[in-house]
């Protein structure tokens, strides 16, 4: 399986948002500075600025957590989806939007 490493500013919040909201698993935990979780066909390597993965790069530039970078998780019916969810505290930068790809909203990663 492929994966996608996300940087992250707070691994156990990111793992709450992912496996307790959005149905993720938690498949590996390495403290508080990396996991993984898995679902919908998609494998999510959470990384703290503490992992190994948020070195500087040799020309001194540093990652940024939860940038512009989107995770897309498809769900079945939106609307009901967007309604557990705020239910559940989550925060969205959008209202839903309908377009020429279908519906789509943004949640806000808690962990950022």
């Amino acid at each position: 399986m492929n994966a996608v490493r996300y940087m992250v500013r707070d691994v156990p919040a990111a793992v709450a948002f992912y496996a307790g909201k959005l149905g993720f698993v938690l498949v590996e935990s390495y403290g508080g500075a990396m996991a993984i979780v898995e679902g919908g066909g998609i494998r999510l390597w959470l990384a703290e600025p503490e992992a190994s993965a948020a070195k500087p790069m040799p020309d001194g530039r540093r990652l940024e957590p939860c940038g512009w970078n989107r995770i897309v998780v498809e769900v079945a019916d939106l609307g009901a989806t967007v309604g557990a969810l705020q239910a559940a505290g989550v925060t969205f930068r959008n209202d839903l939007l309908h377009g020429p790809g279908g519906a789509q909203v943004l949640c806000e990663d808690p962990s950022r």
